[in-house]
């Protein structure tokens, strides 16, 4: 995979993309940009995605799969400029979300079949739900 003149860092350099994008000096549709209108491409990009998935086309999955991540920055990047969370935030919650629901990888707990595994899942879901 070539590098196309980017940093040995990929995502601390693409969240500069995205952040220069929404500011002052960045791009106007980049800018006017909120969840409300941004959900579209959100559902678009998605859609693409599964059709590549569908299609097994690994060049298309990889394009598609940095335009979902595009969708999902700039949203990130909204919510940041709102002092709500920004895209470390979203990555430590799914990252705590992945080790909690996975205790048969994470915490030494038995693994059992794939029906024990989805009610186990289930059941953390809901008591994440319910506390």
């Amino acid at each position: 995979m070539g590098k196309d003149n980017l940093t040995s860092e990929p995502l601390p350099e693409f969240l500069t993309v995205i952040e220069k994008l929404r500011s002052e000096h960045g791009c106007p549709w980049d800018k006017k940009q909120t969840p409300a209108t941004i959900k579209k491409y959100l559902l678009e990009e998605t859609a693409e995605l599964a059709e590549a998935i569908d299609q097994d086309d690994a060049g298309h999955i990889l394009e598609e799969t940095g335009d979902l991540l595009y969708i999902l920055a700039m949203l990130c990047q909204m919510f940041k400029e709102r002092d709500v969370f920004c895209f470390d935030d979203a990555l430590r919650t799914i990252t705590q979300k992945m080790i909690r629901r996975h205790p048969h990888v994470f915490a030494g707990v038995p693994v059992g079949d794939e029906d024990t595994l989805r009610k186990q899942w289930q059941d953390i879901k809901q008591r994440e739900r319910c506390p």
